[in-house]
């Protein structure tokens, strides 16, 4: 048995409605849109390009149970376009794109397998042998059992066996638990690689045999950030070699910028025009947090005079002006502010805010999220909604209540 070559992706999240992206224009909001159709693209061009023996898809391709048929054309497409160039690509559907959705219904082409809701194994024949892989598509949106427990051990030592599953470690709080299985588990089955999907964070949970995530395709808010792509697998009885491939078309990400110095506000839009111009020369279209670092007294004082939104606006159009699409969805600032004295009165806020637990944010910004027409623009109030605003609050007390020297 010889060397493999396959490529491994999960999480393609086709037709993300990418909700609480306000304020793009035409241009970019279509951009942003079409991100995750373009990433997708992008791994269908290099599959043709590489050739490799196979393509697995882990879960998630589209976003929703009721799958846009624009996304489902795409897909449908870009299947074809693998038939043409005789790739198989073997299929497994997640908690985003189940099995009992409804959906108008695509014909795919006969190199695409997909597998039901039953775990059931696939052999393939490559140039180099063999290949069992085995896996199983949810049935319904919620797999709270474990299911690992069905998929057969390898036996066969003339064949490569891989596993998909769509799931997450017991754990792992972080995300919504599905399929849950234990590490162990997984190596028990003696499989010479796991292709995970569902945790939208690249990982390698082992290596020899490789556990691995790759991760989402494109990354759909400012809590996916960073590159986002796909593994291309070189796979041996003996070893295994993986590349990941960055396919994203925008990265969200964090954006430092240095306020030392700085004492006017034409040189702090100057700096976040140059750190933003940077940025996209590296790593091309973003949507990025602008987090100011190094604040001093005085540059406390500047950001004082200003109205956030109207800082945020500002900084927007400033960077409008760079030749690559980067737009700032958010500014914040760095702790360095804390070390300045508060106002007794300022201390007192900070004391009360710190105290509040979630059902006293709730109760406190009812009226905001109540409003009949203002409501509605609003992301939910979930943790992590109310963990972000009261930091945000905190930062402007701090910059506006500082104690009189």
């Amino acid at each position: 048995m010889g060397q493999i070559r396959f490529i491994h992706t999960a999480d393609l999240h086709l037709g993300s409605p990418f909700t609480g992206m306000k304020g793009l224009q035409k241009e970019q909001w279509q951009k942003l849109k079409d991100s995750t159709l373009e990433a997708f693209g992008r791994l269908i061009e290099y599959s043709i390009a590489e050739q490799p023996d196979f393509l697995l898809i882990v879960g998630d391709i589209y976003d929703g149970e009721d799958r846009s048929i624009r996304a489902q054309h795409h897909f449908q497409q870009g299947m074809e376009r693998l038939n043409q160039a005789n790739i198989p690509v073997v299929i497994s559907y997640g908690n985003h794109d189940h099995l009992s959705g409804k959906w108008t219904r695509f014909k795919l082409p006969e190199n695409v397998h997909v597998f039901g809701p039953e775990v059931s194994q696939l052999e393939l024949d490559t140039a180099s042998g063999k290949v069992a892989i085995t896996g199983f598509s949810y049935g319904e949106r919620h797999i709270k059992e474990s299911v690992i427990n069905k998929y057969p051990t390898a036996e066969q030592s003339d064949t490569i066996h891989i596993g998909m599953l769509h799931g997450s470690m017991e754990g792992d709080t972080a995300h919504a638990v599905y399929a849950p299985f234990a590490k162990e588990q997984l190596l028990s089955k003696q499989y010479n690689y796991w292709a995970l999907g569902h945790i939208h964070v690249r990982q390698e949970l082992h290596r020899e045999p490789f556990i691995v995530y790759p991760g989402n395709l494109q990354g759909r808010h400012r809590g996916e950030s960073g590159p986002k792509g796909f593994y291309d697998v070189i796979l041996s009885k003996q070893e295994t070699n993986t590349t990941f491939v960055p396919a994203s078309v925008i990265q969200f990400d964090r954006l430092v910028v240095s306020c030392t110095g700085i004492m006017h506000m034409n040189e702090l839009l100057q700096a976040c025009k140059e750190a933003a111009g940077d940025f996209a020369e590296q790593n091309g279209a973003a949507i990025v947090d602008i987090h100011f670092s190094g604040i001093g007294v005085e540059t406390a004082e500047l950001f004082n005079e200003v109205p956030e939104p109207e800082l945020l606006e500002t900084i927007q159009e400033t960077i409008g002006s760079i030749e690559e699409f980067v737009w700032v969805h958010h500014i914040a600032f760095e702790e360095t502010i804390s070390d300045f004295p508060l106002s007794p009165l300022g201390e007192k806020i900070i004391d009360v805010m710190d105290g509040w637990n979630s059902h006293d944010w709730k109760e406190v910004l009812k009226d905001l999220y109540r409003h009949p027409k203002g409501g509605r623009f609003l992301d939910t109030l979930d943790h992590q909604a109310i963990e972000e605003i009261q930091e945000a609050a905190g930062q402007k007390v701090r910059r506006g209540m500082l104690a009189e020297e």
